[in-house]
């Protein structure tokens, strides 16, 4: 699943729009309004799609669920393809995430059950631990607005930064109060910071980009972030008012069940974490 063929993010994410345009017919139909055809879920491949791919394999059939899992790689194709009808759901983020989307988009997508947490990750190619990182080092962090915040918080409860009082889930490297090594930051695509590692003295990364890049979140990160009291926890989501489709609530049921739960612990060792 690691290994499959990517469509390149920049596209996906310019493309958007034009998806959503060219959506709107039968496919929008057979996606989310007839309740009778196969749900199509949107998902990142690691790990969503391949938990989503689980069930499809081995829960599915038996609970009379006909699931389609279609992968992105980006997180903005997900919620506009949710949003215009071209898939009845999607699984690939979290709250804050969300709600900040659904500000900035006009979209109107909604949780259904979460599933699990990915520990966002400081990882290295130059340096084995954070204290080694030199003075004006450049640390790579995604640049969408919820998880550069998410990053820079990492950050900070490490003790790399300080963050002014009352940054929030929009804090950016203008919301850092004390600086001590004088870092600098490289804004990048969430998808882009595994690949700049070697450009770069360390990125933050998302935990399902880490997976993807043969990171092992538990044993190379050299902060990770913490499960405890934790908002970025990763759900199902529908359009709103798609809540009682009855395939939904089927797939909730298969997600947050032992097997998925088993799956993922003998899966992701630590890397990916059940969030019931």
């Amino acid at each position: 699943m690691r290994n499959t063929a990517k469509i390149t993010t920049a596209v996906l994410a310019a493309g958007a729009l034009t998806f959503g345009l060219t959506a709107c017919g039968s496919d929008k139909d057979s996606a989310s309004s007839d309740t009778s055809g196969p749900l199509v879920v949107a998902a990142s491949p690691t790990p969503h799609a391949e938990i989503l791919n689980f069930v499809k394999k081995n829960l599915a059939k038996k609970a009379g669920l006909d699931l389609e899992v279609k992968e992105f790689t980006d997180y903005v194709t997900p919620n506009t393809a949710t949003e215009d009808g071209s898939v009845g759901a999607n699984y690939f983020q979290n709250q804050p995430y969300l709600d900040d989307f659904n500000k900035k988009n006009g979209t109107h997508i909604v949780p259904v059950v979460t599933v699990h947490l990915e520990p966002l990750g400081l990882y290295s190619h130059k340096v084995k631990s954070a204290d080694a990182l030199k003075s004006r080092a450049t640390i790579a962090v995604p640049n969408d607005s919820v998880n550069e915040a998410r990053a820079l918080k990492l950050l900070a409860a490490n003790g790399l930064i300080t963050l002014k009082d009352g940054a929030g889930n929009e804090a950016t490297p203008a919301d850092i109060a004390k600086n001590p090594k004088n870092l600098k930051f490289k804004e990048l695509e969430a998808a882009q910071t595994p690949r700049s590692l070697d450009d770069v003295d360390a990125a933050v990364i998302n935990g399902n980009y880490a997976i993807e890049a043969d990171l092992k979140p538990a044993k190379d990160a050299l902060v990770l972030e913490s499960a405890k009291n934790n908002p970025y926890g990763n759900f199902l989501a529908v359009k709103k008012g798609n809540e009682d489709d009855p395939r939904v609530k089927k797939l909730a049921e298969l997600l947050t069940s032992p097997e998925v739960k088993k799956f993922i612990q003998d899966n992701y060792a630590g890397s990916v974490i059940p969030s019931f």
